[in-house]
């Protein structure tokens, strides 16, 4: 009997501790998994919701930037923390979504091991070529290809990103040869096509305003349901003649599963008090991202609709993660 009580007490003790750390979250610095190397546009992105949020808990949100391995490398460090909220992942939906296609084997099953917390938004992407291209929109791209099969590559970081899969949907939906050349990240790309190395690529809207500004590049179509207010010149692809083409770079919010639900729903509140913000909202609007928000449930939802649309085309031609 004494043991008996004491199991009981001891369980007791456990789960008010619990539900006390619940109430008091965050009591302590926070960490932010960001799979992506420093001084790209997510990590960019990470940094000022981090910033955002420390100056609301009044407690640092330290950003750890794990890129490499796909973003797997980051995915095993948050299914790996202690589930109290106090390691979150700043994950591309494309992680979440593509990588257990992508990968045969995964030290983690993302379904399981993670919580969605909450949809941060999308950035679309936007078809930029080589200045040096004879190329001024979406149709003479698409022709040139036709007119030289297999001499146009695009680079993008890493096989099965974002940047990536936009490719190769390119290729299905016009019926073109194209070459991808995978690289460690998001710099290495762009200096590829500053260089001529590589022909196109398909960038975050966020950067390809400044990018374009440079002179090395050109933007010829946005891959979005219409054109962005920092862009209004930029046709999309259904205006240039590609119909249903619709990629961009999204980004969510997790927690390693287990964490107390009174811990998630803070931390979902606390992201979309920060999305609501006015200021931030104008921020971010300006650099063209799409801004999300809404439950866990509806984050779910999203990643289910993302896999619906690219899984069967990395079935489809083989793609292997490496």
């Amino acid at each position: 009997m004494r043991c008996v009580k004491a199991t009981l007490l001891s369980a007791s003790l456990i789960a008010c501790a619990v539900s006390a750390s619940a109430q008091q979250f965050p009591a302590r610095p926070v960490r932010m998994i960001v799979p992506f190397v420093a001084g790209g546009g997510a990590d960019v992105t990470a940094r000022r919701l981090a910033e955002q949020l420390g100056a609301m808990w009044k407690q640092p949100v330290v950003i750890q930037n794990s890129g490499g391995a796909g973003g797997n490398l980051a995915v095993a460090a948050t299914a790996s923390s202690e589930p109290t909220g106090y390691t979150v992942l700043f994950a591309s939906v494309a992680i979440i979504a593509n990588n257990p296609t992508l990968y045969e084997k995964l030290p983690f099953d993302v379904d399981k091991d993670l919580a969605p917390v909450i949809l941060l938004g999308e950035v679309p992407l936007v078809l930029m070529v080589s200045a040096t291209l004879p190329a001024t929109d979406v149709p003479s791209f698409i022709a040139l290809a036709r007119k030289q099969p297999g001499t146009l590559h695009f680079g993008s970081g890493g096989v099965g990103t974002s940047m990536h899969l936009a490719g190769e949907l390119l290729k299905s939906v016009a019926g073109i040869d194209l070459v991808h050349v995978p690289f460690k990240g998001a710099n290495q790309v762009i200096a590829a096509i500053f260089g001529n190395e590589i022909q196109f690529i398909f960038q975050n809207a966020a950067l390809a305003e400044g990018q374009v500004k440079g002179g090395r590049v050109k933007a010829l179509g946005i891959a979005s349901q219409k054109r962005l207010g920092t862009l209004p010149d930029l046709p999309t692809f259904e205006e240039s003649g590609v119909p249903n083409f619709r990629a961009g770079i999204s980004y969510g919010i997790y927690v390693r599963s287990g964490t107390p639900a009174r811990v998630i729903s803070t931390l979902n509140r606390d992201v979309q008090a920060v999305l609501d913000d006015p200021a931030y909202r104008k921020q971010m609007t300006a650099l063209g991202f799409e801004l999300g928000g809404g439950t866990p449930q509806q984050l779910a939802a999203y990643v289910q609709a993302e896999r619906k649309k690219w899984v069967p085309i990395i079935r489809k031609l083989g793609i292997k993660g490496n």
